[in-house]
């Protein structure tokens, strides 16, 4: 069969973004400047106002995610939905950027950001989300009818992190907390000047206080509950490994199949691609299914894809101009990974059974800067220091070592659903013990592990050059806490099974 003809969406705000980028593009990048903020700010849904001391600089837009919220979306409103939420996201970049370009404005007048942005996003969000409700209703479903409290957002400073308990449990594990003082400073500046969103090359970050040095990192120090692996001593202890590249064939794009099908940049960051090679937002499963594969085992035709790594170093890359690279703050060289091992393992309680086939799992969250850690899910380690792990900073490697993303994904299935409304409830990360939540059946855990050559950035006097940082949604500041990592199960039913006996069997197998 051809081609997804579904109707292209175009987010609404997406001609309104390059317009304010085209005015703010130079020096190989976007001008994301200190942002003054009002005197009193209105947030949440609660409608009451904050009253916060005037000077304080407003870094980005914090918006309560509505996508996490989704629950009871019947199956035929869910391309509708998921097209409306795409929609949120660009008018938040919208906003961001307006946030971005109006620093004189807002200078002069302490109601700026209130009147002039905040307002006017949140009736716009009002709008989008009655429709989201008017949608599920018509389809039988019944809309959350809290979903207006959540239109309203607000600015805060950079080192306002928001707390562990954040928007969305999704069937996952909250986290209790990261290592925190991630955003040092007053929300004015970090370390000993460095403005919280702009490392001096003209993003809106990385910053020096997003930097570790791997020495300073506890062993064994990662506390968060998320992305436990899921294997050990005991039950199913085989596993496979497929090798499906470093991403050779240059795929990238900047859209989110799983989370916002049918919708050009969907994503707003660039994506690195492995495995399946016909992966953008208008591929259907029969498109998945017929793919080219990058695997060397062409029973795999899984897609598995992450946000680039770049190295902020001046590169002009072939995105410099484009929505999701440099017209949205991701800019610089595109890193592409030393090594990138796939490998699934078992359960430490038992047999696994064996994935559906077009099983979508997204692990982590793109947006935990805002969101708050609940999902939080990858981490950052040094080479010849992987008992150390970090989620809420970039590490800082000696020389020799390379850095290293690892993220272990949710090994839990419902038995029913190859997805949900929100994209998580029909899966769920094992317990501290391994066990699955009741009703959920262990499937083969992906384990990903990333390896970089990076030159060790520099950071001296709390200023930071040369960083590297993980392609994120523009007010999400690049923050490591919002790396995050995505697969579609598209192996073949004689592969799965394959995995599953490997694993249950205790073979290591490729």
């Amino acid at each position: 069969m051809g081609r997804n003809t579904r109707k292209r969406r175009m987010p609404l705000a997406a001609k309104a973004v390059a317009g304010v980028a085209a005015l703010a593009l130079g020096g190989g990048g976007l001008v994301w400047a200190n942002f003054y903020a009002s005197a009193h700010e209105e947030h949440g849904g609660g409608g009451h106002d904050r009253t916060r001391s005037a000077g304080a600089w407003v870094a980005t837009i914090d918006c309560p995610d509505v996508g996490q919220r989704m629950r009871d979306v019947p199956d035929r409103a869910r391309g509708e939905v998921d097209g409306e939420l795409a929609t949120l996201d660009s008018q938040i970049t919208d906003a961001y950027q307006r946030l971005a370009t109006t620093r004189q404005a807002q200078a002069g007048d302490s109601r700026f950001v209130d009147n002039a942005i905040l307002g006017p996003l949140r009736d716009r969000r009002k709008v989008i989300i009655d429709r989201i409700q008017l949608e599920i209703n018509r389809a039988g479903g019944r809309a959350d009818d809290g979903l207006d409290e959540l239109a309203s957002c607000q600015g805060r400073p950079a080192d306002q992190q928001q707390g562990g308990d954040g928007q969305g449990d999704g069937g996952q594990n909250g986290g209790d907390g990261q290592d925190d003082g991630g955003q040092g400073g007053d929300g004015q500046n970090g370390g000993d000047g460095q403005n919280q969103d702009d490392n001096g090359n003209g993003v809106a970050g990385p910053v020096a206080d997003d930097f570790i040095d791997i020495n300073d990192v506890q062993p064994n120090s990662r506390n968060s509950r998320n992305g436990l692996a899921a294997d050990g001593d005991g039950g199913s202890t085989g596993t496979f490994t497929t090798d499906c590249g470093v991403n050779e064939n240059n795929l990238f794009n900047s859209d989110n199949l799983i989370a916002a099908p049918g919708v050009d940049n969907g994503a707003h960051h660039t994506h690195d691609y492995v495995g399946n090679q016909d992966n953008d937002a208008f591929s259907s499963d029969d498109d998945l299914a017929n793919a080219d594969t990058s695997c060397q085992n062409q029973g795999d035709r899984s897609t598995y894809y992450w946000p680039v790594l770049r190295l902020q170093d001046g590169t002009q890359e072939f995105d410099a101009g484009d929505q999701g690279g440099g017209a949205e703050g991701n800019i610089g060289r595109i890193l592409k990974p030393a090594e990138a091992q796939l490998r699934f393992v078992g359960s430490r309680q038992g047999d696994v059974v064996a994935m559906p086939k077009f099983l979508r799992i997204i692990t982590g969250d793109a947006k935990s800067f805002t969101n708050g850690d609940a999902n939080a899910n990858s981490s950052w380690s040094c080479t010849g220091f992987e008992d150390r792990q970090v989620t809420d900073k970039y590490p800082l490697c000696p020389d020799g070592s390379q850095v290293v993303r690892t993220t272990n994904f949710q090994s839990c299935w419902d038995g029913q659903n190859i997805d949900s409304a929100n994209h998580r409830t029909h899966t769920a990360f094992v317990d501290e013990n391994g066990n699955c939540p009741d009703g959920f059946q262990a499937i083969p855990q992906l384990q990903v592990r990333l390896v970089y050559d990076i030159p060790t950035p520099t950071v001296e006097n709390g200023q930071v050059q040369n960083p590297y940082a993980v392609d994120s949604f523009p007010e999400q500041l690049h923050k490591p806490i919002t790396d995050h990592n995505d697969f579609i199960n598209v192996m073949d039913e004689n592969l799965m099974n394959k995995v599953v006996d490997c694993i249950n069997n205790g073979q290591d197998c490729t």
